[in-house]
């Protein structure tokens, strides 16, 4: 249901009461709230005590003529929609009143009816569509205000968990729209949430879901799916683990192995959990689809639906090949972190039980070709560092958020500040260094 606008007031401000009397007559019918001052100085004291949304006001007047009286007005109610009467003798005086008073219209008298009946309603609706600008642009600083503080408090939105994370994630959506760099750049804020209140030994969660994301989607276009699929499997991939914001800290990161059948239970809903909070934000539908699957088996021995074979979603197959690759390096999968050779050797001997053939043979390929061709890296402390070197991991702090991310060309600043970072804080840095081949 549209909003009913109170009519809108004029003032008529002539010292001729015929002129006023022939305004009045002419405007009423037209549904506005009429107002009349015979003077400047009369209009002004009205001014003091009404509202009023345009003012006609005729140029010659005793004592305050119209270019005086609003430039008057234009100091003291800038809002209000200013015309002008004058007649053909009156030429500098009208050009003061453009200059002084930055009047909306002039109109010579004796004025035609219907042109200066098209003139207030012109008026109007620009007055309408500059106070509608000034409440959007206020809203917009509003939202953006409130995203920085959002972004400053995250420790704090953390403890408030999923309800909150719902409305942020919306928020979020709506403030930057289209902006996709923007709005990627939040994702993978809000994807962190589980990794920052992951508790002791949490640091190991650290970058898992940027690592699942960036690899998910590599393996996506590897096995062909279109540019659109690859997005949506790389956003079900940073938010793959958003359903755990409801569980105890300790489960964050026990292996799933040694849980009791109490805590697997618990553990085993987290993806339905994360569906039912993606579902709600129309960007994030498909991916919630990938979430609630990314736990299937091709088997048909995973959770939460026990599907089998390609009944399981693709991007969800991807996923559960990446994630555990991931998770058996981390120790969340397993009793204890594996190699990387270990963990791929883990991938193939569940090749057609866990994991869909053709997505593992295609993992394994781009497994072997990174570990194969990839640069070498050195790690390194801050004092060893030398500017222009390269990152060749992540770095983070040991609360879990992100310092530098991989690939950034160190500067002197930055290595002073890392410097200052560990000798200010109880925390080591050791920063892996990437070393070209020769």
């Amino acid at each position: 249901m549209s909003e009913t606008l109170a009519p809108a007031t004029l003032l008529f401000v002539d010292d001729e009461p015929s002129i006023l009397s022939a305004l009045r007559r002419l405007f009423r019918p037209q549904g506005y709230r009429i107002l009349v001052a015979e003077g400047g100085a009369a209009g002004l004291a009205l001014l003091d005590t009404e509202t009023v949304d345009l003012i006609i006001s005729d140029m010659r007047m005793p004592e305050m003529d119209g270019a005086t009286f609003l430039k008057e007005v234009r100091k003291r109610w800038p809002d209000t929609m200013r015309i002008l009467l004058t007649g053909y003798a009156d030429v500098t005086s009208t050009v003061a009143a453009i200059n002084e008073g930055e009047i909306y219209r002039y109109i010579s008298k004796p004025w035609d009816d219907i042109e200066i009946v098209k003139t207030v309603k012109d008026a109007l609706e620009r007055q309408h569509l500059e106070a509608e600008n000034r409440r959007l642009t206020a809203l917009t600083q509003l939202q953006n205000e409130e995203l920085k503080t959002l972004n400053a408090g995250l420790e704090q939105k953390v403890a408030e968990r999923t309800a909150e994370l719902r409305q942020a994630l919306s928020f979020v959506e709506q403030a930057h729209g289209e902006l996709k760099k923007s709005f990627l750049t939040s994702v993978q804020v809000f994807a962190g949430l589980v990794e920052l209140r992951s508790g002791p030994g949490g640091s190991r969660l650290a970058g898992h879901g940027r690592r699942v994301a960036d690899m998910a989607r590599s393996l996506a276009l590897r096995l062909g799916l279109a540019d659109g699929e690859a997005q949506n499997i790389m956003l079900a991939g940073l938010l793959h683990d958003i359903g755990k914001l409801g569980l105890p800290d300790e489960l964050l990161v026990k292996p799933f192995n040694v849980l009791s059948q109490e805590q697997r239970a618990l553990v085993i809903k987290h993806p339905q959990i994360g569906q039912n909070i993606l579902m709600a934000i129309e960007k994030f539908k498909e991916a919630a689809i990938l979430v609630r699957h990314h736990h299937e088996c091709f088997d048909g021995s995973g959770y939460p639906d026990r599907l089998a074979g390609i009944a399981i979603p693709k991007g969800s197959r991807i996923l559960a090949v990446v994630n555990d690759f991931d998770a058996l390096q981390i120790g969340t999968l397993a009793q204890r972190p594996l190699r990387p050779e270990e963990a791929l050797e883990f991938l193939i001997d569940n090749r057609g039980k866990r994991y869909d053939p053709v997505v593992l043979d295609a993992a394994v390929k781009l497994i072997g070709e990174t570990q194969k061709n990839g640069p070498s890296e050195l790690p390194m402390r801050p004092l060893q560092l030398k500017a222009g070197l390269q990152l060749s991991r992540d770095l983070f702090h040991r609360d879990g958020y992100l310092l530098l991310a991989k690939g950034c060309q160190l500067t002197a600043d930055i290595i002073s500040q890392l410097v200052k970072l560990e000798q200010t804080e109880p925390q080591n840095l050791t920063l892996y260094i990437r070393q070209e081949e020769k």
